[in-house]
Order: structure tokens, then C-alpha cells, then sequence
């Protein structure tokens, strides 16, 4: 957009090692990425070997067979129809926000919802909330008029929304949070929320990451190379890493993975227990002198190790036991999600998805499942919690793109597939091209409905956004319009 080249732009960032949201500043750059909701942990587990797989309830990993859960089930999507439209633009936003930029309509880049309240924010930084009960905005998030909204983060802990923000009176120089309680948002009363880490340096490039997994908060001040960890629960400070040599640091349950800057043929590694920062194990990995590392993550017990041009190693960290896939059954990934209750880690390469375990196996293929967006933006990706189908915006199967459009020209709308992640088959999905899907009549008396102006296919078009609220089995979208439509039977 030509209205973000004078300032630094939030980034968000998917690390997927673990449910986890990144948000830093970096010059011209715009959120990418979103994880997909995960439950909490219900313990904490300090060594290695014995670690909390990120459920919310202790349970074995699942097999990867097909799963029996409700979340497969296709009855619980049938008669999916068009219910509401929510508009995050009109003609008060430039009474309340000072900066031109934010009057501009844009694109829905993060959805989050919780008790009935759906929050919509725009590219521009804009942000929206809205009440599913009586479908009327409630507010703009935007408390300031120069606030510039960048991140979204729901705390189940403690029933708040954190928003993550830069500012133009500092020149949009430095992150700053502030966190609500979900029922103060529902009254307007948005002043009633307060700040968080206000003692922290959060200029570029440092940044502040969320993990739901643990329950845990990391900040890293760039001014003195200082990681802190706070709890998410309360905010209540609990360690510090100072380490100018600390090239990244990547969370996982129950652990931390120190990455060190590279020596000439080995990174130096260490792992921390994420409670107290405990160190568990040091050690360093080999690596091609020649080769720029594509990445290293880590998984439970398991290091996974890919540089460009050669095979992925997955290696056990406990005894070092070596397995490799071949560079050319296994390209390197736009993006990671790690399913920590299956045991089982996704891929997402050239809009396509895939499942693989912890032995190197390509365990599913995705039939009709091809991504809309090439750059994988996992914004239009949702994930269950029981992390057994996947939802996300494709494009339509080729038997219809094929058939449809004129002279074969494939139409401008994509589907919401979803699709069952053991299996690889889709269960369900909502595309224009469906003959049953339509805009779910008023219901006599309803004075809460809102006015609908887009058609099902202009719902359809250009999804930029998605959401899936489990509890009410509505799929939330958002458009290149600004615009916000919801999806339940």
C-alpha cells in the first residue's frame, strides 16, 4: 500500500515450532502470517524425554488413521449458508482516527473471535469488533487516534484480547500491548483495559511473541540483546536471557530451542527448560560449510534440519540417531504447523499440503485442497484443536475449473474446503458453485440481522481471511473489501 512506505510495518509471524504469535517491526513489511488456535497445556513438563504434546488434556498421540471425531464429520457443515455481513469501514472512522491512511478501505488480514465477539482487523491497522448476538459493531479498537493496530492475540487465561500497536507520535518506531478483558470490550469500555511491558524496548528488530502452549510470553529488546519471558497468565516477569551470540530462539512445548550464530561447519544449540530457563542439554549440530541453512526447528525430541540443496535430517536430540529424506521427496516449506496432539507436522510448499511424521514419512496427501494464495498467508488457514481437519481458502478442483467460467476461464471465487487431515479427502466445503447455497433467509421478527449486500460468489471472492469458531460452528471470512461475512448452518 503507498500509504506504508514512511513508516515501519508489523510483521506477524507463524513460528509454527508452537501455537505461538511473533509480532516485530521490520521496514515496509505487512502481518503475514496467523497460527491457528491451540488448547492449553495442562502441565508443564521440564525434561526432554517427557514432554506435554500441547493438548488440553493429557492423552497418547493419535495414529495417523482416520479420525472419528465430530470435526470430520460432514453433517456438521451441511447447509452451510450465508447469515450475516459485517462492514469494517463507514463514514465515522474519520471522526475517530486521525491518520488518512485508516480511512482508506483494505484488506481483512487477522480474524479472532471469542464469546460472541468478532474482531476484524484491517491491512491499514484498523480494527473492528463485533457483536454476534446482536450483529452490530460494537467499537474500533483504535483507542488512539494515531494507533496503528497490527496484532491480535486472544488470552483464554484470563478472557482478554492483547492488541499489539505502533504509534505515529513515536513515528511508528516501537511495539507497544495493551490487553482488554473480552466483557469490557462487549460495553465499550475500552479504556478500561492497561498496558503491558511498558519497561521493555520493543524497537526493531525486537519483538513480542505470545505462546498459548505454555502460557508464556517472549520479548526480545534489541538495544541490549535481552530475551524475557513473562507468564501469560498474569504478566508477572519470570527470566531473562542476555546473549549478543543468540542468533533465534524457538519455543516448543515444555522447552526453548537456543539457536547460536553459525561457526564455519557447526551451529552451536542449546535447549532450555521454558518454566525457569533451566538449561537441559547442549550440543552442536554439523552442517554443509558451503549451504545457507533453509531452517532448524525443533519437535518434542526431535531436531529437524534442512539446508538449501540437501537432504532433511531429523535428528534425536536424546541419542542422536540420524534419519534423512531425500531433497527431492522433500522441498522446503513456505511454512511448518506442528501438530502436537498427532505427532505429525504439516508442510505447506507452492499451494499445496502435506503431512509427514517423525520417521521422515509422507503420511497424507491432500485430494482438492489446493491454497488460493500462493505466498501460503495461513491467515486462510484454521486448524481444530483437535487437530484432525483442516480448513482453508482454495481454488475451485480442476474438474470445475475445467467446466466452468466462460471458455474455461476458472471462475473468480475460491471454496472454503475442509478436509480431513489423516485421511487427505475433503469432507466439506462452501463453494459458489453449490446450488443449495444461498443467503440464509430473516427469520420473521429478527431485528438483529444485518443488512447483506454482497451475493454468496462476492462473499466468496477474494477471502483474505478465515476463521472457524468451534464452540458456535461458524466460519468467519474476510475480503480485500474490508468486509467480514459469517458461514453456519
Amino acid at each position: 500500500m503507498e500509504h506504508h512506505h514512511h513508516k515501519p510495518g508489523l510483521r506477524v509471524r507463524l513460528r509454527i515450532t508452537a501455537a505461538r504469535r511473533r509480532a516485530w517491526l521490520s521496514a515496509g513489511l505487512q502481518p503475514a502470517c496467523r497460527k491457528p488456535p491451540r488448547r492449553d497445556p495442562s502441565d508443564s513438563v521440564h525434561k526432554v524425554a517427557r514432554r506435554e504434546i500441547g493438548g488440553g488434556h493429557r492423552r497418547p498421540p493419535r495414529p495417523a488413521a482416520p479420525s472419528s471425531s465430530a470435526f470430520s464429520c460432514p453433517e456438521k457443515f451441511r447447509n452451510f449458508q450465508l447469515q450475516e455481513e459485517y462492514d469494517t469501514y463507514d463514514d465515522e472512522v474519520h471522526f475517530l482516527v486521525q491518520l488518512p491512511f485508516l480511512w482508506s478501505r483494505t484488506k481483512i488480514i487477522e480474524i479472532v473471535a471469542a464469546k460472541d465477539v468478532i474482531f476484524a482487523l484491517a491491512q491499514s491497522g484498523l480494527c473492528g469488533a463485533f457483536n454476534r448476538a446482536t450483529n452490530k459493531r460494537i467499537c474500533y479498537l483504535n483507542i488512539s487516534p494515531d494507533e496503528v493496530i497490527r496484532s491480535l492475540f486472544y488470552n483464554k487465561n484470563n478472557e482478554s484480547l492483547i492488541t499489539v500497536s505502533v504509534y505515529e507520535s513515536d513515528r511508528f518506531s516501537s511495539l507497544k500491548c495493551r490487553t482488554t478483558p473480552i466483557e469490557y470490550i462487549r460495553r465499550g469500555q475500552l479504556n478500561d483495559g492497561f498496558p503491558l511491558f511498558e519497561t521493555e524496548s520493543l524497537k526493531y528488530p525486537g519483538f513480542v511473541e505470545f505462546d498459548d502452549v505454555n502460557g508464556k510470553v517472549l520479548t526480545f529488546s534489541a538495544q541490549d540483546s535481552t530475551y524475557k519471558v513473562f507468564d501469560l497468565k498474569n504478566y508477572n516477569f519470570l527470566y531473562s536471557i542476555c546473549d549478543k551470540n543468540i542468533q533465534e530462539i524457538k519455543i516448543s512445548p515444555g522447552i526453548m530451542l537456543v539457536i547460536y550464530q553459525k561457526s564455519a561447519n557447526h551451529v552451536p544449540l542449546k535447549i532450555l527448560s521454558i518454566e525457569d530457563g533451566t538449561p537441559l542439554k547442549t550440543f552442536t549440530q554439523l552442517l554443509h560449510r558451503s549451504r545457507k541453512v533453509d531452517f532448524i526447528e525443533q519437535f518434542n525430541e526431535k531436531l529437524l534440519v534442512k539446508q538449501d540443496k540437501e537432504n532433511l535430517q531429523i535428528i534425536d536430540v536424546r541419542n542422536s540417531n540420524l534419519i534423512e529424506v531425500n531433497k527431492t521427496e522433500f522441498m522446503t516449506p513456505s511454512a511448518f504447523i506442528f501438530l502436537y496432539e498427532n505427532n505429525l507436522f504439516l508442510t505447506f510448499c507452492n499451494r499445496t499440503v502435506a503431512a509427514w511424521n517423525f520417521r521422515g514419512e509422507l503420511v497424507t496427501s491432500f485430494d482438492d485442497h489446493e491454497l488460493w494464495h500462493s505466498n501460503c498467508n495461513t491467515n486462510n488457514i484454521y486448524i481444530t484443536a483437535d487437530q484432525d481437519l483442516i480448513i482453508s481458502y482454495c481454488k475451485a478442483s480442476k474438474e470445475v475449473r475445467d467446466s466452468g467460467g466462460c471458455e474455461g476461464i476458472a471462475p473468480p471465487t475460491g471454496s472454503i474446503n475442509m478436509s480431513n487431515i489423516f485421511t487427505g479427502k475433503c469432507v466439506a466445503k462452501i463453494s459458489p458453485l453449490d446450488p443449495t447455497l444461498t443467503i440464509a433467509p430473516r427469520k420473521r421478527g429478527d431485528s438483529s440481522r444485518s443488512t447483506i449486500r454482497s451475493t454468496v460468489s462476492d462473499a466468496l471472492e477474494d477471502i483474505t481471511a478465515l476463521f472457524y469458531d468451534e464452540d458456535r460452528n461458524e466460519i468467519y471470512t474476510g475480503n480485500s473489501k474490508g468486509l467480514v461475512h459469517v458461514w453456519s448452518n
